[in-house]
């Protein structure tokens, strides 16, 4: 597993010099980009509220690019070698800015299409505004992929259960929620797995959420791999 840094995001707007040579070729963008597309590194838009971020940001990196229709379907297709470590977090990002105790609800529903091959998984990334906590929550994994830290045992909340692992990568602390079987939709209740972090293992206080990311965690993808988010929504109040 590679160490993580800061945010996809944060990374990809206020740090490009940590990418590390990735670099993006010329692979064109699905035909069905009817509102946007990019296959630049840091390529970046926002509609509908969400902002997409192409984010190729690993090291060794292949070609990628991003399409959407809309804030809440869009899809990537990537040619990442086969090679060790992270290549890219390409995801959709919605801000919340609300302190926990302040959230009467949080919730995400997903629908995706995703390879049988390479190796990915499919995330929640949600960071506090600090950068201090990075919780992820994987829905789906492929291939030799795994949580950074070390497992804490399972536990069901927001309407699944997951193996949940605890560590830092000199960062920040990670806590990662790894579901126990793969799904390609569903409706994650995010805020009680935040209220048990805080209130039953006291892992962090009374933190600000500021983004809840969606995407795809690349580490390989040889030959060329499509990820479609169907449709994503990210509610909260």
């Amino acid at each position: 597993m590679a160490t993580r840094t800061l945010s996809r995001v944060a990374t990809a707007l206020l740090a490009p010099a940590l990418a590390l040579g990735a670099t993006v070729g010329l692979a064109a963008a699905p035909a069905s980009a009817a509102v946007w597309n990019s296959c630049d590194q840091w390529g970046n838009t926002t509609l509908n509220g969400y902002t997409l971020y192409n984010n190729i940001w690993g090291s060794g990196a292949g070609s990628q690019c991003v399409w959407a229709n809309s804030g809440t379907n869009w899809g990537v297709w990537a040619n990442h070698p086969d090679t060790g470590g992270i290549k890219s977090y390409p995801n959709a990002t919605k801000a919340i800015n609300k302190p926990i105790t302040s959230l009467a609800s949080l919730t995400s529903s997903y629908n995706v299409t995703v390879p049988s091959s390479g190796a990915y998984n499919t995330s929640y990334d949600i960071w506090d505004t600090d950068h201090d906590y990075e919780i992820m929550l994987w829905v789906n994994k492929t291939g030799a992929v795994g949580p950074l830290g070390t497992s804490q045992g399972n536990v069901t909340l927001g309407g699944h259960t997951w193996t949940v692992y605890k560590g830092n990568n000199g960062a920040n602390e990670v806590f990662s929620f790894v579901r126990t079987s793969n799904s390609g939709s569903g409706t994650v209740n995010i805020l009680p797995i935040l209220k048990w972090i805080k209130d039953t293992k006291g892992w962090f206080g009374n933190e600000t959420i500021g983004d809840v990311q969606f995407g795809y965690e690349i580490t390989s993808s040889s030959g060329g791999l499509d990820f479609t988010t169907n449709n994503l929504t990210v509610s909260s109040s």
